[in-house]
Order: C-alpha cells, then sequence, then structure tokens
C-alpha cells in the first residue's frame, strides 16, 4: 500500500470532532487517561501526525501488538461517523461498554445504541470479536491434556461463563486421543428434544472419532448436574457402546468452576 493511501485510509479513522461519554466505573484509571488522550489527538490531521500514531500506518510498521485497543477498534470501525472519527468513535464505545468482559457478549441491539453504531458496523464488531475468539480457541485445543478435567474445564470456563445460553459441545479424537474436532451439538436449553444421540454421534461417525469427551455449560454459574444431564449423559454411553465409541467424560462448566462426571464415577 503506497504512503498516499495509507493517510488517506487513516484520515478517515484519526481526523474530525470527538464526542466523548462520561467513563463506566468499571474502567480503571489508565484506561480512561488513554481513551480521553486518543480521542485528544484525534482531531488532528492524518498528515501532521507522526507515523507513529496513525493507527494503519502504525499496524504496517510496527505490527499489531503495538497498537492500543482504541487503534485495533478503530481500524476494525474502519470509518467514522458524522462529525466524529473512527478513533472516537472507537474511544467512545469502549468507555460506554466499560470492559472488555462487556464487549464480548454485547448483541446488536445493545451496539446500536450506541451513537455512531448502525447495524454495519455492530455486525463487523461482532464478527470480528468471534472470529478472535475462534481462533484463540482452536490454538488453546491444540494445547489442552485431554487426561486432565480441569485442563479442558480452563478452556471453556474462559468461552462459556458469560453465556446466557446453554451449549452442547463434542470433543472429537482419534484412536491416540489426539483432539481432531470440536463439533456444537446444540444451542438452548439441556433436554431430549434438543441433545439427540443420533445427531452426535452422526458426527462423530462423520470425522471417524475413536473418542469423545462432552461439554456443556450451565448459565445459572452452578456446574452440579441436573437430573436430565446424567440422563443424556448415561443415554450417550449406551449408545457409543454399541458404536465403538468411547465417551471419555462429560463436562459441566459453571461460573469458574466445573464437574467431571469422570471424576464423579458417573463415567467410569
Amino acid at each position: 500500500m503506497k504512503r498516499d493511501e495509507i493517510w488517506e485510509c487513516n484520515e478517515e479513522i484519526v481526523s474530525g470532532n470527538t464526542e466523548i461519554f462520561e467513563p463506566d466505573q468499571l474502567l480503571s484509571m489508565e484506561q480512561r487517561k488513554g481513551y480521553f488522550s486518543l480521542a485528544e489527538e484525534s482531531a488532528a490531521r492524518i498528515k501532521d501526525m507522526q507515523a507513529s500514531d496513525r493507527p494503519m500506518e502504525k499496524l504496517q510498521l510496527l505490527g499489531p501488538n503495538e497498537l492500543s485497543d482504541n487503534e485495533l477498534f478503530a481500524i476494525l470501525l474502519g470509518t467514522g461517523t458524522r462529525g466524529m472519527s473512527a478513533l472516537a468513535l472507537a474511544n467512545q464505545v469502549l468507555i460506554a461498554v466499560g470492559n472488555h468482559e462487556n464487549l464480548m457478549t454485547m448483541t446488536i441491539e445493545e451496539l446500536t445504541a450506541i451513537k455512531g453504531i448502525g447495524l454495519s458496523k455492530a455486525c463487523r464488531i461482532i464478527a470480528g470479536l468471534e472470529l478472535g475468539s475462534r481462533l484463540q480457541t482452536r490454538e488453546s485445543i491444540r494445547k489442552v491434556d485431554i487426561h486432565s478435567p480441569r485442563s479442558i474445564a480452563d478452556l471453556f470456563i474462559a468461552r462459556f461463563q458469560y453465556e446466557d445460553k446453554e451449549h452442547f459441545i463434542a470433543l472429537l479424537l482419534d484412536t491416540k486421543n489426539r483432539i481432531i474436532g470440536e463439533v456444537r451439538v446444540s444451542t438452548g436449553d439441556l433436554n431430549r428434544s434438543i441433545v439427540s444421540p443420533r445427531e452426535v454421534f452422526k458426527l462423530a461417525i462423520k470425522r471417524s472419532a475413536n473418542a469423545m469427551i462432552l461439554v456443556h455449560n450451565h448459565p445459572s454459574g452452578d456446574p452440579e448436574p441436573s437430573r436430565e444431564d446424567i440422563q443424556v449423559t448415561k443415554r450417550l454411553l449406551e449408545g457409543a457402546k454399541i458404536l465403538g465409541i468411547r465417551i471419555l467424560d462429560h463436562l459441566i462448566i459453571g461460573y469458574n468452576q466445573y464437574y467431571s462426571m469422570r471424576e464423579h464415577d458417573i463415567i467410569e
């Protein structure tokens, strides 16, 4: 990309007037100072700024690790809105949501309620965050110790602790107990109509899985299994035995805690 093209792209991101929301109490003082400082700087014209202050050029020259949250978010937004640069808009959104955890769980409706965020930008934000989350999960799965319920639970605690719906996941393993895939069996309440043994095993057979580890979350935060959880697990164990597929464990994820059915001898 030519320098003038980089300037043109960055001018959309950095130039313009700013409008700042009151900072949420959940933000640290350091974050607040950083966000307000960036908002003040965003009124400058791009060609008057040093290269190290231009988000896109800074990304090209130094790499993404050298950009602040505001700068990365501004590039994700692409453009600002009338009277507000993308950098100022990014600053406004981050202050409005309060912290990164809140941002990860915001809906399209909640994002579009923020001044300057329309449907297109809201979808771009959610898609970018989801892609980053998936890539991080896939990398973490490669390193997980499948013989350690704690290791597997930590992976899914990070993913599910803010979810308000139940998700049923099957980790598929090969003959050497290496994870070869992850499939989402269902989303919603855990009951017979949603968690179908037929669907679980169809996916396992399709991937030639030799074994599985089942995982689902409890949005309540309490990982203690319900009667339905145990009934579904027993039905899956019966089906797995017929098909010659081993179920190594069924983990229930709560808030910063988990329940392993193997550790509690429900699965032998």
